[in-house]
């Protein structure tokens, strides 16, 4: 007769929740795929890590060498977080300000990702590109794998998104369904978020505040213009 597979119990099943979340914190990895390939391991091999509740000794040994992680840390939660913290890639304050929660409950858990001016590296480049100025901790559940935060700068689009407002763009989404918010690069400009539009052979962009005045875009430009579309946004409505 084949065996019985082995159930974690919930004390078991807590403790491998708990361990993994902080590896995952610690290396930024938000996917299976991110994690393997941080790992050096087939995604098979985390699967079966699940399904035992236990992870391998050498995914310790292989994070102390790449990222200066304490395996007591990574365990038990105990601290330091780093026995080599020049190897952090992520402030050893950051990932303890954040207690992890069980897996499934995508809106517990947080992330740190950074924050984007408008502007981007370089305002006179024809492609976009983030420039980090701050960090941001949002919900798992609103990370995407091409995940840009920005913060936004203008009032263009009051009172839908405010100045001093982020803004996650998915920049794996670049279509242009009418009325959607989409981010749009503009050399020497920066990025603009507007309402999209097409219209024949170009694009309309509608500012909701009608100080701003609409924006066009040759429709053989709009793809390679178009830096993602906007997902979400995170904003406070009264003074702090």
């Amino acid at each position: 007769m084949p065996k019985k597979k082995q159930r974690c119990d919930e004390a078991q099943l807590k403790w491998f929740e708990e361990a993994l979340e902080r590896i995952k914190k610690a290396t930024g990895a938000r996917t299976q795929v991110q994690l393997a390939e941080v790992l050096d391991v087939r995604q098979s091999s985390i699967s079966d890590a699940k399904r035992r509740c236990s992870i391998p000794a050498d995914w310790f040994l292989k994070l102390y060498r790449s990222h200066g992680l304490d395996p007591d840390w990574l365990a038990e939660g105990v601290e330091p977080v780093y026995i080599n913290a020049d190897k952090g890639k992520i402030p050893a304050d950051t990932l303890l300000r954040e207690t992890p929660a069980p897996y499934g409950r995508m809106n517990s858990r947080g992330r740190v990702v950074p924050v984007s001016t408008m502007a981007g590296t370089d305002k006179e480049s024809e492609a976009w590109e983030p420039r980090a100025i701050e960090e941001l901790s949002v919900p798992e559940s609103f990370c995407r794998p091409r995940l840009t935060v920005v913060k936004i700068d203008s009032s263009s689009m009051e009172p839908v998104i405010t100045r001093g407002a982020f803004v996650g763009i998915d920049r794996d989404q670049k279509e242009h369904p009418d009325g959607d918010l989409c981010a749009v690069h503009f050399p020497h400009q920066g990025l603009s978020i507007r309402r999209v539009y097409h219209q024949g052979d170009s694009f309309l962009l509608r500012a909701d505040n009608d100080k701003y005045t609409d924006l066009t875009i040759p429709a053989a430009e709009m793809d390679s213009r178009t830096v993602g579309r906007v997902i979400w946004v995170l904003q406070s409505f009264a003074s702090l």
